[in-house]
């Protein structure tokens, strides 16, 4: 591997792990809205799906996600927190991180950005839906209509996230693309 090629791959870990941790801290940021908490962390996830591809996406959205759990008391959870939120850059950088990287985003380009987004977040609240349900049942022993009570609960709140994190992760992509390619650190990630 040479030399360039080592800086290359050194920058783009650096740049994960940058978005890792920006992931762990917006997950303290909530907004009350409407009985439940916005928050930017789905938002951000699919950011790095769209900054970083499939792969890179993952591990950011991941790891960042993860350690919120184990800092927050949440250890038992982590891996499924690591693979759920991670899942949300997976789908929206399969959907849109080539788009994304396009020299000039046409309007399809756009429209992958805000599916792959969109679909990102609904992969998140279908699985935390069914962790939901798999906790409901085997470890807190739920009667099916006492977790139907408790699924029904949860739904609204992350289906809300899921529309801001929808929303939100395509304006500021929109709005740092152009201030990474200006700083040459866009083609690096």
């Amino acid at each position: 591997m040479s030399a360039a090629q080592n800086h290359q791959k050194t920058m783009r870990i650096c740049f994960i792990g940058l978005m890792s941790a920006i992931v762990f801290v917006v997950n303290y940021l909530r907004i009350p809205f409407m009985g439940t908490q916005l928050h930017m962390t789905n938002a951000l996830c699919a950011l790095s799906g769209l900054l970083f591809g499939p792969g890179g996406g993952f591990l950011a959205a991941g790891i960042g996600s993860g350690l919120y759990d184990i800092v927050g008391g949440y250890g038992a959870e982590c891996i499924v927190t690591f693979v759920n939120k991670g899942m949300i850059a997976l789908v929206a950088g399969l959907i849109a991180g080539r788009a994304a990287h396009d020299r000039q985003l046409t309007r399809a380009d756009c429209a992958k950005v805000i599916l792959g987004c969109a679909l990102g977040a609904l992969t998140y609240v279908a699985l935390y839906m069914l962790k939901t349900a798999i906790a409901g049942h085997f470890i807190d022993g739920l009667t099916p209509d006492a977790l139907n009570v408790k699924l029904a609960s949860k739904l609204p709140g992350s289906l809300m996230n899921a529309v801001f994190a929808g929303i939100a992760a395509p304006l500021l992509f929109s709005a740092l693309r152009p201030a990474l390619k200006g700083a040459g650190l866009f083609d690096k990630m």
